[in-house]
């Protein structure tokens, strides 16, 4: 008899240590798809929506406080305005081989060609030449076909002073923004139909004060 109940206290044992392990094994099942679910929504909700990217219709590339005269560089960015990327490059090229000058105003020795004054602004010339070539890059980054330099603008930068404080060490501020060709001419088309309207409306107003 002792030893049958002995058996049956060691089954029912048996028993519980199968359930216990059955339900452990539930628990680590559930918290394991908990777990793989919420490392489910983060993925998702990590994922970017999809939206359509707007075309651009421009590249900018700027430079601050390069050490240029802000004087030359307006000069050489009224060098380059309205023309193709690559035509203004090998211009500048030619500026830093002195084979072209650059027109200039102020009392400049004259030059051959059609221009009356101007330098070779050497140093200014590759560091535009780097600016350009990187705004070729920008353009067809952001798709646009025959980029024509439609703004170059050369502002004074932040002139720190040299030793002692004797000198003021020159800086400027560089932009340059291109657009494609079609869209310069098409806006060029408009202004000029507006400001032939405007002229219009201003010589019928001034017959009817007549």
């Amino acid at each position: 008899m002792a030893e049958e109940k002995t058996d049956k206290k060691l089954e029912e044992k048996e028993e519980e240590i199968k359930e216990e392990k059955t339900a452990g094994a539930a628990k680590e099942e559930a918290k394991e798809k908990a777990v793989e679910e919420k490392k489910e929504e983060k993925t998702e909700a990590k994922k970017p929506s999809e939206t359509k990217k707007m075309p651009k219709s421009e590249a900018v590339v700027n430079s601050y406080n390069a050490r240029l005269s802000m004087k030359i560089s307006r000069d050489v960015c009224r060098f380059i305005m309205k023309k193709p990327i690559s035509k203004a490059v090998s211009d500048l090229e030619q500026v830093a081989l002195m084979k072209k000058a650059v027109p200039m105003r102020g009392e400049i020795p004259h030059r051959k060609g059609k221009i009356m004054s101007g330098r070779f602004p050497k140093k200014t010339a590759e560091h535009f030449i780097t600016l350009l070539k990187a705004l070729a890059a920008n353009a067809s980054v952001n798709g646009i076909d025959d980029p024509v330099i439609a703004e170059a603008v050369a502002n004074i930068g932040n002139r720190p002073f040299g030793k002692f404080g004797a000198v003021r060490r020159k800086r400027a501020h560089i932009k340059i923004i291109a657009k494609s060709n079609s869209a310069l001419k098409s806006k060029g088309s408009k202004g000029k139909k507006n400001s032939k309207n405007k002229t219009r409306t201003a010589k019928k107003q001034k017959t009817k004060k007549e």
